[in-house]
C-alpha cells in the first residue's frame, strides 16, 4: 500500500510555488461527506497556507463521485480557473457498483486533462473500508486533499 508510513499532508513549502495570483475550483462530492469534507478541509488549509487568496477558491458541491466530471467540466468552461481538484470517496461495498463508479470517474477525470489545458487533479479515495478513508481524509495517514492541492499548484505553474 503506497500510503503506508506516510503523512500524505506532508510538503515543503519552500519547493511549492507561490499560489497567490492563482485561481482554484475544487469540486466535491457530497456522498461519504465526511470524507470528502475532510479532504476538502485539506486541500483549501494546503491552498491557503502556499498563498492562495480565500476569495479565489470556488467550491461546488455535486451529488456524487460520479458526478465530479460534469461538475469539473462546468467549472472549467464558467470560472476562469488556473486548476480544478475534484475530490470524492468511493468505498467498496458488496456490488461492482463501486468498479464502475471508480472506473468512470477516473477515466472521466483523465479525459478532462486531455481535452483541456486546465489540469483537473484526481482525488478521489477509492478504499476498501470506511476507516481506510477515514485514515486518509485526516488520520493516520494525513489528508489526501492537502496532496491535491500542492498538485494542483505545481500542475497550474507547470511550464
Amino acid at each position: 500500500m503506497a500510503t503506508v508510513n506516510k503523512n500524505l499532508s506532508a510538503y515543503d513549502k519552500s519547493a511549492i510555488p507561490n499560489a497567490k495570483e492563482l485561481r482554484f475550483g475544487i469540486v466535491v462530492s457530497e456522498w461519504n461527506s465526511d470524507i470528502t469534507e475532510g479532504l476538502y478541509s485539506g486541500a483549501l488549509e494546503a491552498l491557503l497556507d502556499c498563498g492562495a487568496i480565500q476569495s479565489n477558491i470556488i467550491k461546488w458541491d455535486v451529488p456524487g463521485s460520479f458526478e465530479l466530471t460534469y461538475g469539473c467540466k462546468k467549472m472549467l468552461a464558467t470560472q476562469n480557473v488556473d486548476a480544478v481538484i475534484a475530490i470524492g470517496s468511493v468505498i467498496q461495498g458488496e456490488t461492482k457498483h463501486f468498479d464502475f463508479v471508480c472506473s468512470a470517474t477516473a477515466q472521466g477525470i483523465k479525459d478532462l486533462n486531455v481535452q483541456t489545458d486546465t489540469p483537473v487533479i484526481f482525488c478521489v479515495l477509492t478504499d476498501n473500508t470506511m476507516q481506510q478513508a477515514i485514515d486518509r481524509s485526516g488520520g493516520k495517514h494525513g489528508n489526501k486533499g492537502a496532496e491535491a492541492a500542492i498538485a494542483a499548484i505545481k500542475m497550474a505553474t507547470l511550464g
